[in-house]
C-alpha cells in the first residue's frame, strides 16, 4: 500500500523545507548539526534561541498540542514530517522540554500543569535541564536510587544526579526520582518539574 500527504501536508513540508533551508545557511561556522554544539559555545547556543523564537513565531513548537495551549492540533503526521525536513538540515531550535516534557504534561498533567507550563513552551520561552543521570545507574532509569517523598504539597528530592543536560543554560530542571521504593524497578518513578 503507498502511502500519499494530502495537498495540506505536501504545502506545510514545502514551508518546512523553505525555512530550514534558510535557517540552514545561517548556522554559525563550523556548525555539525550535533545537539551538543548548542551547549558548547556561546554563537551555537544563539543560533539555536534564534531558530527556536522564529519556530515559536510560527507554532512549529506546538504543532500537535491543542489551542489552549499554544498548539496548531495538527497530527502526528504533520509533526513527522517536521522532524524529518528540521533534521535533515541539522537545524537546532526544538529542545528536551519540548521533546519529552511538554507530551508529559500534555498527557498527565493537570489542567493548572498545562496552563502553567506549556504556553510558555510553545512561545520557547522556557528551557529545560534534564536530570534523569545518576553514577551508579547511568541512563538506566530503572536503576535509579534517588527519592522523591512527599512532603504536603512539595517533594523532599534525595540523591544525586549527573550528566545534567543543558543544565548550565536552563531556567529550569525536569528530574526523573523514585516515589515509591517498594514498586518493581521499573515502575514507581515520577516526573518532577521545577
Amino acid at each position: 500500500m503507498d502511502f500519499k500527504f494530502t495537498a495540506e501536508q505536501e504545502a506545510l513540508r514545502e514551508r518546512f523545507e523553505e525555512f530550514f533551508e534558510e535557517e540552514e545557511r545561517n548556522a554559525p561556522e563550523g556548525w555539525l548539526g550535533r545537539w551538543e554544539e548548542e551547549l558548547e559555545a556561546d554563537d551555537k547556543w544563539a543560533y539555536h534561541k534564534s531558530v527556536e523564537k522564529k519556530l515559536a513565531q510560527k507554532g512549529w513548537l506546538s504543532l500537535p498540542w491543542p489551542r489552549e495551549y499554544g498548539g496548531q492540533q495538527l497530527g502526528i503526521i504533520e509533526q513527522a514530517i517536521f522532524g524529518e525536513v528540521r533534521s535533515y538540515h541539522r537545524v537546532p531550535g526544538v529542545a528536551t522540554g519540548t521533546q519529552i516534557v511538554a507530551p508529559a504534561i500534555l498527557e498527565y498533567g493537570s489542567e493548572e500543569i498545562k496552563r502553567q507550563w506549556l504556553p510558555g513552551m510553545a512561545r520557547g520561552e522556557i528551557t529545560w535541564c534534564q536530570c534523569w543521570s545518576e553514577p551508579n545507574a547511568g541512563s538506566d532509569l530503572a536503576s535509579l536510587t534517588t527519592r522523591a517523598v512527599e512532603d504536603g504539597e512539595d517533594y523532599v528530592i534525595n540523591g544525586q544526579k549527573t550528566w545534567t543536560t543543558w543544565a548550565h543554560r536552563a531556567d529550569h530542571l525536569f528530574l526523573l526520582a523514585r516515589t515509591d521504593p517498594d514498586a518493581p524497578k521499573h515502575r514507581g518513578a515520577h516526573l518532577l518539574l521545577e
